[in-house]
């Protein structure tokens, strides 16, 4: 090989590796790759063709070299990306054994003539080089002349061969890079949606409850317009826990490592819930878990904790309940909550209004919702959820 274009060639890979290295997409990458290919065999056309899985090879990157006055006019990068070249055309061939393969004219040549695409009519020059890492072939680097120019020389074809070789080592490292970054960004947004609800959705839900008692307890004391408004300080804390509840719902649901199906542990859910409800109540209501609670869904496991938290508010606000009974049970038909207090039941109208949307999560979610409340019996909430 010249040693000029060699230098040239280590000059590119050194440039593509800090590019890779600095957590670019490998898909910008791949466009480096195939530009300075071409730039190197002095091609008019580079093209980087990734195998699929029957055999054909689809353009991934392409890359017009503008210096050449040949080039079509108005052509741009993204014209051929997607075209999709027979397993039996060069490119395919050089995809799928590993070996190069360079012709004068690939319009005439017998072993490429029938498979040139008509969007790479007017080239003529041809050559095609293994594209991978590791040993595994994923495409062809291709660089393409047009018609009455040179040849690409053997040397060149020398470097095309170990500039795709290192190209696709640089991509290798690039897709770890870029996979490693996402894997830190999904840890990160667990992180944030973990401590607005363990921490931030905790402390809201304290607060409300709290000043609710006050609200309870001191409304002989309250004008009537101070009662108002600390109703409406208590609605404004409910409305923002189902804002951050939401927005935890989205940081987490996009994420392929922590996506709705992701086990989580909701016993531990289910004491953090009951030990709060237990501060708030003045006693500890008593918690019987039955069955193994590890490996629940996220989602299913939310609608469960939703479930609780709401009869646990019930019982805080309206029970007036001296003893509460939360049993959790996890068997082959899924999820059962009970909740179970001995207070004076739910006022008409709470029940409508503060319940109803679990009734509407058990049924989009495939489960049943019952409740049973007299001022004589006390309450029964029953959430049931199968899993699959």
């Amino acid at each position: 090989m010249d040693p000029t274009l060699a230098a040239r060639a280590l000059s590119a890979a050194t440039e593509i590796t800090s590019t890779a290295l600095s957590g670019d997409d490998p898909g910008a990458v791949l466009d480096t790759v195939v530009a300075r290919a071409a730039e190197l065999a002095d091609a008019d056309l580079g093209l980087a063709m990734v195998s699929a899985e029957d055999g054909r090879v689809v353009v991934e990157a392409a890359h017009y070299a503008a210096a050449h006055p040949a080039t079509p006019e108005g052509e741009t990068d993204a014209t051929l990306r997607g075209l999709a070249l027979s397993a039996d055309s060069a490119a395919g061939r050089v995809a799928r054994g590993g070996e190069p393969v360079a012709s004068a004219d690939f319009t005439v040549d017998p072993r490429t003539a029938p498979y040139v695409p008509a969007e790479l009519h007017g080239y003529g020059p041809f050559a095609a080089a293994p594209f991978g890492s590791g040993g595994r072939v994923l495409g062809a680097l291709t660089v393409y002349r047009k018609q009455g120019r040179e040849p690409f020389s053997a040397g060149t074809v020398e470097m095309l061969v170990a500039f795709a070789a290192q190209a696709g080592v640089v991509l290798a490292l690039a897709e770890g890079a870029n996979a490693r970054h996402r894997v830190a960004l999904y840890e990160e947004r667990e992180r944030i949606a973990r401590e607005l609800h363990d921490v931030i959705v905790q402390r809201l839900y304290g607060a409300g409850m709290q000043l609710d008692r006050v609200r309870r307890n001191m409304r002989k004391r309250f004008a009537q317009a101070d009662g108002v408004r600390l109703s409406d300080a208590i609605d404004q804390l409910d409305q923002t826990i189902e804002e951050i509840r939401g927005t935890v719902r989205a940081l987490r649901s996009p994420e392929p490592r922590h996506d709705t199906g992701t086990p989580t542990d909701l016993a531990e859910s289910a004491r953090g819930e009951v030990r709060i409800a237990g501060e708030l109540l003045g006693y500890p209501p008593t918690l019987e878990l039955s069955g193994e609670f590890a490996d629940i869904p996220a989602e299913s496991a939310d609608h469960i904790r939703a479930a609780l938290r709401e009869a646990l508010s019930n019982v805080v606000r309206h029970s007036g309940a001296s003893e509460t009974r939360v049993t959790l049970t996890r068997d082959s038909g899924g999820v059962k909550l009970r909740v179970r207090d001995n207070g004076s039941g739910v006022p008409q109208g709470v029940a409508t209004r503060g319940l109803r949307h679990l009734a509407e999560r058990a049924d989009a979610a495939g489960g049943k919702f019952f409740l049973n409340s007299s001022p004589s019996l006390g309450t029964l909430v029953a959430f049931d959820l199968p899993l699959a």
